[in-house]
């Protein structure tokens, strides 16, 4: 794509930010602003990987695999702030979910362990995982304040936390997770996702190109899932006092 085409499609940004100012939804200073801060990440990610493939040292992208997930669970307490050391256990969660699904998919010999296939793959699965606990934290936040007094009914009966909170973190980890299950269900119906449209583009055949796809799917899931669960099984303790008692 040349920068003229870039340049011209642009104009796509327009639209919205003038539907905005038309109808004073007060929204073109955010659109302006996170396109212009996309522009400048991207690019600056563009030569920072662009470095890296050609240094291809696995430290380095292990380095920078893990700024990203250290990035992502910073932006899940920017999101949801509320919960004692959200970004430590977002941290872990993500971690895990991102370790276990990557050593699989290199093991196997889905993808090679190369800075061009393991950083795009990994920032796929730490994306989803981010936004999957910011649902997870959020309905968290949302259903001990809402069901505050079923919580003490429980508890005053003998139920211990876990017990006691078991709707709720059942609830969440569901609640989070659906969205990429019902993407799952939608691909090749719906829509044609990113990797599989990219690949295309590219030239790759769309037999291999559905692969790709069928393994991200499988991977998206299985990241968000481990990260969700770990991550609601850490936080539903830090609602309750050591009395155990819901903190107020």
């Amino acid at each position: 794509m040349s920068t003229k085409a870039l340049v011209l499609s642009s104009v796509l940004v327009a639209i919205p930010v003038f539907i905005s100012y038309k109808d004073k939804l007060d929204l073109e200073k955010d659109i302006i602003f996170s396109m212009i801060r996309a522009i400048i990440q991207l690019i600056i990610v563009g030569y920072l990987l662009d470095f890296i493939f050609g240094l291809e040292n696995p430290i380095y992208t292990i380095i920078l695999i893990l700024l990203m997930i250290f990035n992502a669970a910073l932006n899940t307490k920017k999101k949801e702030g509320g919960i004692d050391n959200q970004l430590l256990i977002s941290f872990i969660s993500i971690l895990v979910g991102t370790s276990i699904t990557m050593s699989v998919l290199v093991l196997s010999k889905a993808i090679e362990f190369t800075p061009s296939e393991v950083i795009p793959v990994a920032g796929m699965v730490v994306s989803n995982s981010m936004v999957a606990l910011s649902l997870a934290y959020k309905n968290l936040i949302s259903t001990y304040k809402n069901n505050r007094t079923a919580v003490e009914v429980k508890l005053s009966l003998g139920a211990d936390i876990k017990d006691a909170s078991q709707d709720i973190i059942r609830d969440s980890i569901k609640i989070s997770i659906m969205p990429s299950i019902d993407s799952a269900k939608t691909l090749g119906i719906v829509s044609l996702p990113g990797m599989m449209t990219g690949l295309i583009l590219g030239g790759t055949s769309p037999l291999i190109a559905v692969k790709f796809q069928i393994m991200v799917t499988f991977m998206i899931i299985s990241s968000t899932s481990l990260s969700v669960m770990i991550a609601t099984y850490l936080s539903y303790k830090k609602f309750f006092n050591s009395r155990k008692q819901i903190k107020s």
